[in-house]
């Protein structure tokens, strides 16, 4: 939801609250922003009785001249300096009340007279009966709180068993409970119809079993391609996913019979990872589960990943479809001449297609629910995920799981300063290779196109102590940092567009694998939910991506930016017209539909 303080002091408050983030931001007058030395920030929650300073983290060096990894400070002493700020500690379905308190004077003396701005708030449920509920898990194994919780240790290494199951639920922040729960939403004579690349998380494995056992019709569709290789150095590598996933089906004991195993297309990949509930005897289906979550370790505790849960029949129905036709194994086998096998990936294409017309411009997306379903030809609708980015009267947000396309490059790279902001949120930093080298088109600030990819601390300085990746940590051997697959069209006006799934905006998501995606309009809840969830994102990559593009160069300020600075005139030059810091602020007092 959307919320605005009354105006104060000239100050106002914007908010906007997902499910377990706040993201805000503060305007200020001119005027105000004489002396600003920061912002105190209180959080008053009357569920638990409690009132209590927000902790800080950059401190005044005055103060505290050697900060280390033990300092815990609040903003009472040493303030927020910035006009955004979120707060990533919310509970679910939780009123709070955020008291801002403007401070002035100096760092030893701060002059906190000035009258607070009250905004109070509430927090969008995680469990609901609504159309939509979105699960993110926390994505960011590269963090402060993950070394200084769990000391950067694999969470197999942790002991005692229960400390391991502490890390696991921080890292999956409930995401596994959610497709948990949707699968315990099958009662004795319903039916699952699921479609999984992934099949390697034993907790869903002996849910879907135990299903079974109380009388859910379950079936499954893996991904099984014979994919065999042979490295340079001469090692075998084992069919991926198939061997897992088939191993995972006999360790859990479900029955063969429940399982059909997709081998056609051996050279692309079964990308789905979705659940189709199905009502009664009558098997009508009513509600889907799907998004960008494989189901392994790493999908579920390590990259970043979304889950999200749709009770609409029709969406239901369209899902239901297109598993009916994904059973059925389409597509060109390995013992097919050239001539058959085009003929097979036509006709997948062609019934595909059938399932219904895809929106194609930014006036043909209809309110609601549209869901799309590759493989299909041409890239239309790839080029519409890009449109969507590019048209924003805002801003664009996406992610990426693997690189900038040329495609979106050469929407973006017109874009002018004075264009909408975009946000590209990437798992690698975009640069330039031995191959692309005079090709390659670089998108940045003259762009109005800004960037963070997936990196994290690896030495300590002052109080940041040195991070670990999902990768170190055991969790992932291809995609360390960002697996999501979504984009956000204006999030915060009052007609947002979100497009979320399985695939990786690439021609190959939309042309060779089999993928689904959600495009939704006009919901302003599940808007909210991922903008909030994408600041979090950006926000803790964004650091860590200057960062290191900083020390590549040679030029390593980062203890620099730790502190807080002690005159007013030096971090408020940071929100002149034109910023990126400023567009940010503008972004929210733009900001439509309040509750």
């Amino acid at each position: 939801m959307r919320f605005k303080s009354g105006k104060s002091g000239g100050f106002q408050i914007f908010a906007v609250a997902g499910v377990n983030t706040v993201s805000f931001a503060i305007t200020a007058t001119t005027t105000a922003r004489t002396g600003l030395l920061g912002f105190g920030v209180e959080r008053e929650d009357p569920k638990e009785h409690q009132r209590y300073w927000m902790p800080g983290f950059k401190v005044f060096p005055s103060i505290i001249p050697q900060p280390d990894k033990t300092t815990k400070v609040t903003t009472y002493n040493h303030p927020i300096q910035s006009f955004v700020w979120d707060d990533f500690t919310a509970k679910p379905e939780r009123s709070y009340t955020y008291h801002f308190h403007p401070f002035r004077g100096k760092p030893k003396n701060l002059d906190r007279t000035a009258t607070a701005i009250p905004i109070t708030i509430k927090t969008e449920p995680l469990f609901s009966t609504l159309e939509h509920d979105v699960f993110f898990n926390r994505g960011v194994a590269s963090s402060q709180a993950y070394s200084n919780r769990f000391g950067n240790t694999k969470p197999d290494k942790l002991t005692p068993p229960a400390k391991r199951q502490e890390a696991l639920d921080w890292l999956s922040r409930e995401l596994d409970d959610a497709i948990l729960a949707f699968i315990a939403n099958a009662k004795s004579g319903d039916a699952l119809r699921c479609c999984f690349y992934e099949f390697r998380y034993r907790p869903v494995a002996d849910a879907l079993k135990t299903a079974i056992t109380r009388g859910v019709d379950v079936e499954l569709i893996l991904d099984a391609k014979v994919n065999e290789s042979v490295d340079k150095q001469g090692k075998k590598h084992p069919s991926f996913p198939r061997i897992d996933n088939m191993k995972m089906v006999a360790d859990a004991k479900i029955p063969a019979s429940r399982v059909t195993y997709r081998e056609a297309r051996a050279n692309d990949i079964a990308h789905n990872k979705f659940m189709v509930l199905l009502k009664g005897a009558t098997r009508k289906p009513k509600e889907v589960w799907t998004g960008s979550t494989n189901l392994s370790m790493g999908g579920i505790h390590g990259q970043t990943n979304v889950g999200h849960w749709v009770r609409n029949a029709a969406v239901a129905t369209a899902f239901h479809d297109y598993w009916k036709l994904v059973k059925t194994d389409p597509g060109a086998r390995k013992t097919d001449d050239a001539s058959t096998g085009r003929k097979r990936n036509t006709a997948q294409r062609t019934a595909i297609e059938a399932l219904g017309t895809p929106p194609t411009a930014l006036g043909n997306v209809p309110a609601g629910i549209t869901p799309l379903f590759s493989p299909r030809s041409g890239l239309e609708v790839l080029e519409l995920y890009f449109d969507l980015v590019d048209s924003a009267a805002s801003a664009g947000y996406i992610t990426l799981a693997f690189g900038v396309t040329q495609a979106l490059k050469d929407r973006l790279k017109d874009n002018t300063p004075a264009s909408h902001i975009t946000f590209l949120m990437l798992e690698k930093r975009d640069k330039p290779t031995k191959k692309n080298r005079d090709t390659f088109v670089r998108l940045n600030a003259k762009n109005n196109v800004y960037s963070a990819w997936g990196s994290y601390i690896r030495d300590p300085v002052y109080q940041w102590t040195k991070e670990t990746n999902a990768g170190i940590l055991g969790l992932n051997q291809h995609v360390s940092y960002v697996h999501s697959k979504f984009l956000l069209r204006d999030p915060l006006g009052l007609d947002p567009i979100v497009v979320t799934g399985s695939a990786n905006f690439s021609p190959a998501s939309t042309n060779a694998n089999d993928e689904n995606m959600l495009v939704i309009r006009g919901d302003q809840r599940v808007a909210d939910i991922y903008f909030t969830e994408f600041n979090r994102i950006f926000n803790h990559y964004y650091f860590r991506s200057v960062a290191e593009a900083t020390k590549a160069t040679g030029h390593d300020d980062a203890a620099g930016t730790l502190f807080l600075k002690e005159k007013a005139t030096d971090w408020l030059a940071n929100y002149k017209a034109g910023s990126l810091k400023q567009k940010r602020v503008d972004i929210f007092a733009e900001m439509k539909g309040f509750a």
